[in-house]
């Protein structure tokens, strides 16, 4: 049983090193990862590569906003760094969308997974209420929601599990209707397993494939539905670096210092852009292996 085990650990561990290799040979994979984990590392190490305080204004610095020697990428309207406010802000993203996707998917598969498994009345009261939440567009949803809690970072984590978890229960449904069927679920079921068994050890394992390229594009929609919130401003609240809020408060400068604006919105795109990158590698990696 034993060795047993431990074959089963060595064939899962090759498993992972070969998709690794098939990442590497993924040029679009390749790609996303790159931009990923390069925001991945700005946020870690943000305190030591932001140059500046990112609340700090130098007010001599309204004169001329443009990016010089002392500030690389300029100031904002109020005489900060905006390298610094982009550095800082990455961990605001990279912390809030990581987490807040999480929660949706522990919220989304345990709903679909009871959904799929036991069908009737369960099924339709959950399909019921996923039907209620998805008949609304998603951005009233996080409108509706932060302004009725306020805004914060745990309130924009509550907003995402009520707009994301709605489609995650779809997908994990769907495959678990179809998994529930096959014969590894037959034999557990003879064994006298449990149903909570069966659903967390026998078939969500094997949902992983679509989840995980579908995680990837949700961080990039997450990311997105962040920086509307915080143009909106129902993001973070100030002065705390919010990639949306700095376009927000610049946006009205636009034809005369566009770099105020523009900046922390590459640095937006460029994440999302990274994540759906990232998501189509992995698409192609499942399809070879």
């Amino acid at each position: 049983m034993v060795q047993a085990e431990q074959a089963l650990k060595v064939k899962s561990s090759g498993r992972f090193w070969r998709r690794l290799k098939l990442l590497t040979e993924s040029p679009i994979g390749l790609a996303g990862a790159v931009l990923v984990l390069f925001w991945v590392f700005v946020a870690i190490f943000a305190p030591w590569l932001a140059p500046y305080d990112p609340n700090a204004n130098n007010y001599e610095a309204l004169a001329d906003p443009l990016p010089n020697d002392m500030f690389l990428l300029g100031t904002d309207n109020q005489g900060r760094d905006i390298l610094s406010r982009i550095i800082w802000g990455s961990r605001t993203v990279l912390i809030v969308a990581p987490i807040a996707t999480f929660c949706a998917y522990v919220v989304g598969c345990t709903l679909g997974l009871l959904s799929g498994y036991y069908r009737g009345w369960v099924d339709a009261v959950i399909s019921r209420l996923t039907d209620i939440l998805l008949s609304f567009p998603a951005i009233v949803l996080y409108i509706l929601i932060i302004m009725r809690l306020g805004p914060s970072a745990i309130n924009v984590i509550v907003a995402v599990i009520f707009v994301a978890s709605p489609q995650i229960i779809r997908i994990v449904r769907g495959i678990t209707l179809e998994q529930r069927e096959l014969d590894y679920v037959t034999a557990a079921k003879m064994r006298g397993e449990s149903a909570i068994y069966i659903m967390l050890v026998e078939i969500l394992p094997n949902t992983r494939g679509p989840l995980i390229v579908d995680s990837c594009l949700r961080m990039g929609y997450t990311t997105i539905q962040i920086g509307v919130l915080g143009f909106l401003g129902l993001g973070l609240p100030p002065p705390d670096p919010d990639w949306g809020g700095m376009v927000q408060e610049t946006y009205g400068m636009m034809s005369t210092w566009p770099h105020m604006s523009l900046y922390p919105a590459i640095a937006i795109s460029s994440l999302v852009v990274g994540f759906s990158l990232l998501a189509d590698g992995l698409r192609e990696i499942s399809l070879r292996d």
